[in-house]
């Protein structure tokens, strides 16, 4: 069994404010260890299913956060950015069997996290064919658009209840509630374990059809917080601007999806 991990940090255990996001602040570090242990956790319980590769890609920030040393010796880590239009999902093709998300956040607009967002803070909104788009979503999609199964989730329990929405067989482990700017969690430790033992269950059973199906055509709009950055992003093939700071983009292609997300957040 092959498995991919994309991890980010705005929804691990506690986690509330954007300084303890910032590799340049002391509250950093902590959350930098929690990360690790839930990704960590996740690949434990992925070796207990019969897992032999665990391919994690490091999706926050400067795609460098991750402790390599405490994850299991079968884990492969990708560090940084290629650059590619598959982002956070960098690494990921048809030839694993299952994709789990660890760390994971809401998206803009939502009071379910203190942070949360969708791929830039420059964003105000993202739309695909009217649904807010949360990061989740957006890498749902390409996973399923090369058929490899979405088996579990980590993150605020906003995302857990929306994302469940979207693939009702999808396991997943709340790791905290969102308080406007606020959050409650319990202790880490059990969220942990919680982690590392439905991952093991999700992969111990049929997971076939967890993949989502996909739009016959995509329908694209991103509201920027400046007029300016809309403008900019309007000469992108295919954008159209329909308001002072807003674009629009349709396609029947997801991965041009991709390219323009690349390209214009």
């Amino acid at each position: 069994m092959k498995v991919f991990i994309s991890a980010d940090i705005e929804g691990v255990n506690h986690i509330n404010e954007w300084s303890e996001t910032d590799s340049s602040s002391p509250l950093y570090r902590e959350f930098q260890e929690q990360l690790t242990k839930e990704v960590s956790c996740a690949s434990i319980g992925a070796n207990k299913a019969g897992a032999k590769t665990i391919f994690i890609k490091d999706a926050h920030d400067s795609g460098c956060n991750l402790i390599f040393s405490k994850l299991p010796d079968n884990a492969i880590l990708h560090r940084g950015w290629e650059g590619s239009p598959k982002m956070m999902m960098e690494g990921l093709d048809s030839t694993f069997d299952a994709v789990i998300f660890i760390g994971y956040h809401s998206g803009m607009l939502s009071e379910g996290n203190s942070l949360a967002h969708t791929m830039s803070l420059k964003i105000h909104r993202i739309s695909i064919n009217g649904e807010i788009a949360s990061e989740f979503l957006i890498n749902a999609y390409y996973a399923s658009l090369i058929k490899v199964p979405i088996v579990f989730l980590s993150g605020d329990l906003a995302l857990t209840e929306t994302a469940k929405k979207t693939i009702p067989a999808l396991s997943t482990v709340a790791t905290k509630t969102g308080l406007h700017g606020a959050n409650t969690s319990i202790h880490p430790n059990r969220t942990n374990q919680e982690i590392e033992d439905k991952v093991y269950s999700a992969l111990s059973r049929d997971y076939s059809n967890n993949i989502i199906k996909l739009p016959e055509e995509f329908y694209i709009e991103i509201e920027y917080r400046t007029h300016q950055e809309a403008y900019s992003a309007s000469f992108f093939p295919g954008c159209k601007l329909i308001k002072s700071n807003v674009i629009s983009f349709h396609s029947k292609n997801y991965y041009d999806v991709l390219v323009l997300f690349k390209f214009v957040l």
